[in-house]
């Protein structure tokens, strides 16, 4: 089942284009799940798993893979449904989110499909703020006969898992900057939640203002009302820190349309996302955004901040 992936360079030409390639599987329901294949390592048979007494209950065990101990998630359970039976269908999807690996216990693993972030859209409303989901699309999985696919907020299922803690470690500040901070706003973009909160509660130990969007359109709309209106974009906010998966329009495109734009093309961008490996230089030096760091590190984003007042000051 590895063989489905795709190389990186092969993935990294996406990037930029505003599309995006989906894993598609099942959690032995009929509904179908998806998840970005840019956060998949391999998909393979679930091997021997050892259980860790005092693990959260979603954890179904630790699988060992080439001498790395790789936390399972039992998926199904961690979304709010019913935990796997070990009578049933069973895979496994090896992922790598926010500097760490971890599995997830599937059901049926489908296929991959490369679609456009325009087709992706936000949940409806009326799901409830308690959904696990970042977005929906749909796909045809026969002529004239279209599904629609659920995409798996994963980062909100592995922060109800992994506790992150948002304090600022101790001599990161610096003093001299902190007096500048209060008052100065600054524009995140991230279609999860979870992440958009994590960033405002780092963002707001440092008297910092937040303005949140939920996907890169959202976002363009607002800057280009500000342009449209005659002020300066960097009068408006300090800097934008934005998600790379968005739905409607990825952080990579929304940056491209950013500096392409004589009245806002200066503006400070950091791209603030759960990817990591080796195509993250390629990314950030191909669609020319200022920065770029990994989630749930508040360090980092305290750091970029001090880096861009430093520069106006």
């Amino acid at each position: 089942m590895s063989g489905m992936l795709n190389s990186v360079d092969q993935r990294t030409q996406l990037v930029g284009e505003n599309r995006l390639e989906l894993l598609l599987f099942k959690l032995n329901t009929t509904q179908i799940f998806a998840i970005n294949v840019f956060k998949v390592k391999e998909i393979l048979k679930v091997p021997k798993l050892t259980k860790l007494p005092g693990s959260h209950y979603h954890i179904s065990g630790v699988a060992s893979l080439r001498g790395e101990s790789v936390p399972v998630i039992d998926l199904r359970g961690a979304i709010g449904m019913k935990a796997m039976g070990n009578d049933e269908e069973m895979n496994l999807i090896i992922t790598e989110y926010n500097r760490t690996t971890q599995g997830f216990l599937v059901g049926q693993v489908q296929n991959i499909i490369n679609t456009t972030w325009a087709d992706i859209q936000p949940p409806p409303k009326t799901v409830g703020r308690h959904n696990y989901l970042t977005a929906i699309t749909q796909v045809e999985v026969e002529p004239e006969n279209s599904r629609i696919v659920e995409i798996i907020d994963v980062e909100k299922v592995l922060a109800e898992i992994i506790e992150y803690d948002i304090s600022i470690s101790e001599g990161v500040l610096d003093q001299e900057l902190v007096n500048h901070m209060h008052g100065r706003r600054v524009l995140i973009v991230d279609d999860s939640s979870t992440a958009r909160t994590q960033v405002r509660n780092t963002l707001e130990q440092l008297g910092l203002e937040v303005i949140e969007k939920s996907d890169g359109r959202q976002a363009l709309n607002l800057l280009k009302q500000w342009c449209d209106e005659g002020k300066n974009i960097n009068d408006e906010i300090l800097l934008m820190i934005t998600d790379a998966e968005m739905p409607e329009m990825d952080g990579y495109r929304l940056t491209h349309e950013i500096r392409t734009d004589p009245r806002m093309k200066d503006l400070f961008i950091t791209l603030n996302t759960s990817l990591s490996g080796s195509f993250n230089d390629a990314m950030v030096a191909k669609v020319g955004c200022d920065r770029f760091i990994s989630k749930f590190q508040p360090d980092l984003i305290v750091g970029v901040v001090q880096e861009r007042l430093a520069q106006i000051i």
